[in-house]
């Protein structure tokens, strides 16, 4: 059966609401959640970016049972492996093993905040994959020191591992993407429902492995309104993966989605309250082989009366389609 999870996303709330949505989200009964790791939010309009890590050490103490992840951190610029393998280790024991590390090679309006020049894909791709070694070897709890070409430890060791390690999951888009994710992680990550990823994904070693999708929704009663909200903050996602990577602030992403029309919007994100578009949207990532799909419900205001329809409406038709037509989990 495919995994309804719940995304707290922090560029459109700030730390204290989305604890209290964490814990909602597991009252009415997704299966997981999925953090956003920003430094900056894409759009001014969404006015949030608390630090995750400290969120999540929240949520592991205000729930009980709902599974964790990153979705998705980079390892390579604005935090180095060894810290990151720290604070996952660390989620990982204040959860009781519910955490996984969704890891992915980044986007300048994160990375770029450190000073550094920001490097073309390719490099990018190379830092990643040094950075899951160093943190496979922590995870072990091994004493890492490391020489590669762009990225180094000296004697690091984790001194607070927790029985199991967390899971590392890696988010992909393209060819390169999908075969480190193979080779290296325990899931796959994706935000566009293309089977051809998780076929490359497979070939590259990640056959029987999970696979984690996710889809914008904005639901309001008011369709209108639904549409308004989601153009207003979710329009930089029109450009496309290529070119949001590349953008350095939220001010570029603005100018990018300057000409996006709300009708542009809701052909790709459904809004209102109709159930069924909304269904629809989750089963185009089931119909495309992904055992999880998280929902980012639009609009950091509106999440008690989401949540309210998602219990009541929402929920129960996900649960009837995963009874129909989703893949088994691994």
């Amino acid at each position: 059966m495919v995994a309804i999870g719940y995304t707290i996303m922090g560029e459109q709330a700030g730390p204290k609401q989305l604890v209290a949505d964490a814990r909602r989200a597991e009252e009415v009964g997704f299966d997981f959640l999925a953090a956003s790791d920003h430094f900056s939010p894409w759009l001014e309009e969404q006015g949030h970016s608390p630090y995750t890590w400290s969120v999540l050490g929240a949520v592991a103490q205000a729930t009980e049972a709902i599974e964790l992840m990153t979705y998705v951190t980079c390892p390579t610029m604005r935090y180095h492996p060894a810290v990151v393998a720290q604070k996952a280790a660390t989620v990982q024991l204040l959860s009781d093993g519910r955490f996984t590390l969704g890891l992915g090679a980044g986007e300048s309006l994160n990375e770029h905040v450190v000073g550094a020049a920001w490097p073309p894909a390719d490099i990018r791709h190379d830092m990643l994959e040094e950075a899951v070694e160093i943190i496979r070897g922590l995870f072990a709890g091994e004493t890492v020191t490391y020489r590669g070409q762009h990225l180094a430890t000296e004697n690091a060791k984790l001194w607070d591992l927790p029985a199991e390690a967390p899971r590392i999951g890696m988010a992909v888009s393209g060819e390169r993407s999908c075969v480190l994710a193979g080779r290296y992680a325990d899931l796959m990550i994706a935000v566009q429902p293309e089977a051809e990823l998780g076929e490359r994904f497979d070939a590259a070693g990640g056959a029987g492995k999970p696979r984690v999708g996710q889809v914008g929704i904005s639901y309001d009663p008011d369709p209108g309104m639904a549409a308004k909200r989601a153009r207003q903050q979710f329009r930089w996602f029109t450009a496309g993966w290529d070119v949001m990577a590349e953008l350095p602030a939220p001010r570029h992403f603005a100018a990018a989605a300057d000409s996006v029309r709300e009708e542009d919007v809701a052909e790709q994100v459904p809004c209102g309250p109709d159930v069924a578009q909304h269904v629809a949207a989750v089963k185009k990532f089931v119909d495309a082989g992904f055992t999880h799909v998280a929902v980012v419900q639009i609009g950091g205001d509106t999440q008690d009366a989401f949540f309210d329809w998602a219990a009541q409406e929402l929920l129960p038709e996900l649960r009837s389609l995963n009874a129909t037509t989703a893949p088994n989990e691994p």
